[in-house]
């Protein structure tokens, strides 16, 4: 049955009913106040979201503290320090490693970014009112590598009854000469008066091209069917990762870096992850060793 039948088929048994009965079936009133509860229901989501994230906001501040050496720890933490007993304070490379657990980061993350990610000290995520969506900061110590102290990715989103993605923006890193880890990108540039994507290059992977993220071409409608899909699976893959930092890396940081996040994703997401990076490694063109 295709659907314009299966709508035919409804119509047909509505007018049956009413006929039958002489009842007016107020269809439009029904999913009016349907309509109207759910979106009372996201605004209350959203309220209870926030509600819970200034809850956690503590935790997460003493968690920076454990990791940061601003603190004594003890118990499990307190083991992956004397592991690492050479004087530095805290947790060394904590968070490059919870990245690492992660499945869908792990692939991301190549050798030469591994000493600069070593000095990442906290990401955090919060809501975005105006404009819609949501941000993510990673906070970085002094380091040799590039000048800023933060570095920013957003998400816009626009609202409604299923949030879209809109587009994503990043900080512009302030490389010091010499280090730049992204020279030149690896992802398919647009090139609008040929209404396809280019590859620019195939070297210099990075995770840092995270923070420049391709713009989204002023009309869409000019490109080809393939270069619309290589467009959308990348921005699809983009909002992922954003995702799985603000929704289980951030909130579930120390289990990803004692690795039970790992053993329980494995257990729950083997087969639909092993899909999605499949797909990944062939749109990313990422490098298999990672070097």
């Amino acid at each position: 049955m295709t659907s314009t039948n299966k709508y035919l088929d409804i119509t047909e048994i509505a007018i049956a009913l009413r006929n039958e009965n002489q009842v007016a079936i107020p269809y439009g009133t029904l999913y009016g106040v349907h309509d109207e509860h759910e979106v009372e229901f996201l605004k209350e989501m959203a309220v209870l979201k926030a509600k819970y994230q200034n809850l956690y906001q503590p935790l997460y501040a003493k968690r920076y503290e454990i990791v940061n050496g601003l603190v004594e720890v003890h118990g499990t933490l307190n083991n992956a320090i004397k592991d690492h007993d050479d004087g530095t304070k805290g947790i060394p490379n904590f968070w490059l490693t919870v990245l690492k657990n992660n499945e869908v980061l792990a692939h991301k993350i190549f050798k030469r970014d591994e000493e600069l990610l070593q000095y990442l000290q906290d990401i955090k995520w919060s809501m975005m009112e105006s404009p819609k969506g949501f941000k993510l900061e990673f906070f970085f110590n002094k380091n040799p590598y590039f000048k800023n102290s933060i570095l920013t990715k957003i998400y816009h989103m626009i609202d409604g009854e299923e949030p879209i993605l809109e587009k994503a923006t990043g900080t512009e890193i302030e490389w010091y000469p010499g280090k730049c880890l992204t020279p030149t990108s690896p992802m398919e540039k647009l090139v609008e008066k040929k209404a396809n994507f280019v590859s620019k290059s195939k070297e210099h992977k990075s995770f840092f091209h995270f923070f420049s993220p391709p713009e989204i071409p002023a009309r869409r409608d000019n490109l080809d069917e393939e270069s619309a899909d290589k467009f959308e699976k990348y921005m699809e893959q983009d909002y992922d990762i954003g995702t799985t930092i603000r929704d289980k890396i951030i909130p579930h940081a120390i289990k990803w870096f004692t690795g039970e996040a790992q053993a329980s994703s494995y257990d729950h997401d083997g087969d639909e992850d092993s899909d999605d990076e499949e797909s990944n490694d062939e749109d990313y063109s990422d490098e298999e060793s990672n070097d």
